[in-house]
């Protein structure tokens, strides 16, 4: 992850339902819906001004990372976060094995 982006922080803005990420006034966003503990990531968007620096990436990670404090489980419905999943197996620790494309990771 880029060291500029390290501290920054995801919040889960439960109005919006969104995971947002703030990076130079852009804001990066997961779009999500949420069932008692399961999360279901739906969309990843990025503002085009922020593009090629990373920024999805992290704001995947800070987002599974927060899931996982949380005791969420996952349904990467999200293409962009279900292949970072695959690139990254170790996460698929939090996905719930009852996600139709499980056995895909």
């Amino acid at each position: 992850m880029n060291e500029e982006l390290i501290p920054l922080e995801v919040i889960k803005n439960e109005k919006t339902a969104r995971f947002e990420l703030t990076v130079d006034g852009y804001i990066a966003f997961i779009d999500y819906k949420q069932e008692g503990e399961a999360v279901k990531l739906i969309h990843t968007e990025v503002p085009e001004e922020l593009a090629g620096k990373g920024i999805a990436a992290a704001l995947v990670e800070k987002t599974l990372v927060y899931l996982e404090e949380h005791k969420n489980s996952l349904f990467p419905y999200c293409p962009y976060v279900f292949a970072y999943i695959k690139r990254h197996p170790e996460w698929k620790r939090i996905v719930d094995s009852s996600f139709v494309k499980y056995n895909e990771l």
